[in-house]
């Protein structure tokens, strides 16, 4: 804003005391016009420096752009449930309950001192129990107040009474809501802490090598009942609840591309949404990957006469040329992984890896290939390349080139 200025005055303020003599004190102020409404503005202050430092502070505000009037600034709680606002309809419910959880009782609070069941019992049930003891948290303070080392210390507090795995979770979720707030509110984010500690002695994830997964995608081609089970994550990089709710319908042959638009729950329902708005995508199939999915096609059991779900339960084979019987329902997670997954594995001879981690292979394994990590995040369905790698790197080329260097990586 051009030509804003802040003027500091001085005058002498008199206070009658209780034994009757007249106390003086000088009294400061910072008179100013509002640089969004264009009203006057009068700050009060007991000591000079303190009416110089926010005048300093006033007019750097002003002219980085990010003068907010500190009465209409939301609060850290207000920012929570404008974030959570955004979330609900564009991700799963089980997903926005955790967001839930940890927002209100790790950033919001406060925070019961207590045990880990009791502080979710808390949190879930809002009643606390008898005689309960609580530490403020970040809920009643506006966003124009917020600096880092109120993060940092409200971190460390985190830290001692959840343990580093939680902190670290309420960060991220805190770093979301004040960028959400920055851009919709005009509230400049202060910077997160650095040198945070972080979760100590955490197990590496087990991570086959291609060597591994080109064995088990040999054996997976010699395989027609099973192989295109335990192989596609590997070949497409999709959640294990992605996998499980595909279906065929969402299989375009054609454009040589599959439509993740839904993931089956722990219970064998298919819901409309994927875990988060960037797992919506469409993933390019390799040509190996196209090759299992079509002979595949043949042999999947229908349901109802029809082909439905890329992964059902299996029914039972009869001898050829015999109809299956049953079949073409929800194959539920805890049944994948006993019929098909492990026993690969065992079979082979494999170090054991859960569902999951054939993501991890995936992603690793194109990154390993020199794929842009742009296009990984896109691929994988991450909102933020952060997610992949911890920083930035803009896609240059479409999927196709990804999946090429995948099926190289994997060849025998």
């Amino acid at each position: 804003m051009k030509n804003f200025n802040v003027s500091i005055t001085s005058t002498t303020r008199r206070r009658k005391l209780k034994n009757g003599t007249i106390a003086a004190y000088p009294q400061w102020y910072c008179e100013y016009q509002d640089p969004q409404v264009h009203k006057r503005r009068r700050r009060a202050f007991n000591r000079k420096k303190d009416a110089e430092a926010f005048r300093n502070t006033l007019l750097l505000k002003v002219a980085e752009g990010s003068y907010v009037d500190e009465r209409k600034a939301p609060t850290v709680t207000e920012a929570i449930d404008h974030w959570l606002g955004t979330k609900d309809g564009n991700i799963k419910s089980s997903t926005l309950k955790g967001y839930k959880v940890v927002a209100n009782g790790a950033i919001r609070g406060p925070l019961l001192i207590g045990t880990k069941q009791e502080r979710a019992d808390y949190t879930e049930s809002g009643v606390a129990p008898k005689g309960a003891r609580f530490i403020k948290l970040l809920g009643r303070v506006k966003l124009t107040d917020l600096n880092t080392a109120m993060i940092r210390a409200w971190h460390k507090t985190i830290t001692e009474q959840c343990g580093a795995y939680t902190a670290n979770r309420a960060k991220s979720h805190l770093k979301s809501i004040l960028a959400l707030s920055e851009e919709d509110f005009g509230v400049r984010a202060p910077s997160m802490p650095t040198g945070l500690p972080r979760v100590r002695h955490k197990p590496k994830k087990v991570i086959l090598t291609p060597e591994h997964i080109a064995k088990l995608m040999a054996a997976a081609k010699e395989d027609p009942e099973q192989g295109i089970y335990y192989a596609f994550a590997f070949l497409a990089g999709t959640r294990p609840s992605e996998q499980l709710g595909l279906l065929w319908s969402e299989v375009d042959f054609e454009r040589g591309v599959l439509r993740i638009r839904r993931i089956q729950e722990r219970d064998g329902s298919l819901t409309e949404m994927t875990k988060t708005e960037a797992g919506t995508r469409d993933i390019p199939m390799s040509a190996n990957l196209r090759e299992m999915l079509f002979d595949w096609r043949v042999r999947c059991p229908r349901k109802s006469k029809e082909l439905h779900r890329v992964f059902p339960g299996p029914g039972r084979l009869q001898e050829w040329p015999k109809p299956r019987l049953g079949g073409g329902g929800p194959l539920l997670y805890q049944n994948f992984r006993k019929r098909y997954w492990a026993p690969a594995f065992k079979k082979l001879g494999l170090p054991y890896v859960t569902p999951h981690s054939a993501r991890h292979s995936f992603i690793s394994t194109m990154q390993a290939e020199g794929i842009e990590v742009g296009l990984v995040a896109q691929i994988a369905g991450h909102a933020n390349p952060t997610v992949t790698l911890g920083h930035y790197t803009q896609a240059v080329r479409d999927g196709s080139a990804a999946i090429e260097a995948l099926d190289r990586a994997y060849s025998s």
